[in-house]
């Protein structure tokens, strides 16, 4: 079995994948298209007409990740797999915790303000508030999959109280601990009532700019957002704007609205997003960690064994 990795990502977890391989397994690591032409599985985040036309044999193409939109499922044989993975939501829901803390205690302004001499805390100023415990706060969770599900669990450990929204508003409140859950025509409600709002939905047609103006002055000038679901689930010249003005309070901003080519070169959006001092900036890092690829490396070479094997392969995707 000739396995292609094209997934860089991948490559720092080596011997861990080659391990966990069938015996009869031969791997090209950093494979070009060439190397399609006999292969049975390419563990990459992107394939197209031009690779599909090569890789005659090919049974299996496994993202190393959860999306599969540079997939072209159409140049696919019928006889080819695609399966993807996940395992980011631990570093995610951190990430979405930290994010939380640093944002409505101000600890960014604080640094920014002590690198002048000046410390920004109601201890020396006593025009400056007593900035509440994340413990206080009312979280709104706008997605309750995998990534909703273990954010929540890391405030509830805290002893805060949660809300959700999801597209079919199925969601057991009680065995998840949550005041209420509601669908999507519930969000104008969740944001008035949210103190930290956690957007992690999927995009599509119908979530794309769900969250807007009206939802942003909803949630208010003490309210923090939180987006590590897809950039365009929140309108850009509305965040900004909520940014700018006041209307809310702060946000952490993991995905976005433009990304760069492969040189990582590139600014995020049309607005001056890195000129605001209320918004942390991250380069669709929330998920990138040890732990995540590490992982997902395990578990595709679990999905090759079972490939080898002819068992049922996990989390195949269709489109």
């Amino acid at each position: 079995m000739k396995i292609v990795v094209i997934e860089p990502n991948i490559l720092v977890h080596r011997d861990r994948f080659e391990a966990a391989l069938p015996s009869s397994a031969e791997v090209v690591w950093n494979g070009g298209i060439e190397d399609l032409r006999d292969a049975d599985v390419l563990v990459g985040g992107r394939f197209t007409a031009e690779m599909a036309s090569v890789a005659e044999k090919l049974r299996l193409v496994h993202v190393a990740g959860a999306g599969t939109d540079k997939i072209d499922f159409a140049a696919l044989r019928p006889e080819t797999l695609v399966a993807n993975t996940f395992h980011h939501e631990r570093s995610i829901a951190e990430y979405v915790l930290a994010a939380a803390v640093l944002l409505r205690r101000d600890f960014l302004a604080q640094d920014r303000a002590l690198r002048r001499g000046v410390w920004a805390t109601s201890v020396y100023d006593a025009n400056l508030p007593q900035l509440p415990a994340i413990g206080a706060a009312r979280i709104g969770l706008v997605g309750f999959g995998h990534i909703g599900r273990r954010v929540w669990e890391l405030f509830r450990g805290l002893g805060s109280t949660g809300v959700a929204v999801t597209g079919s508003g199925r969601v057991d409140t009680a065995a998840h601990g949550l005041s209420w859950a509601g669908d999507t025509s519930a969000l104008n409600r969740l944001m008035t009532e949210s103190d930290v709002v956690v957007v992690s939905a999927p995009l599509t047609a119908a979530t794309e700019g769900m969250i807007g103006a009206e939802q942003l002055r909803a949630l208010g000038a003490d309210g923090v957002l939180i987006n590590v679901g897809r950039g365009p689930l929140v309108a850009e010249r509305p965040l900004y704007d909520a940014l700018l003005e006041g209307w809310i309070r702060a946000a952490a901003i993991d995905v976005w609205y433009r990304y760069p080519g492969p040189g990582g070169q590139g600014v995020p959006s049309e607005l001056p997003f890195g000129e605001l001092a209320n918004v942390l900036m991250t380069p669709h890092s929330s998920g990138v960690t040890t732990d995540t690829f590490g992982s997902r490396a395990a578990e595709i070479a679990a999905n090759i064994g079972r490939l080898d094997r002819g068992e049922p392969l996990r989390n195949v995707v269709s489109q």
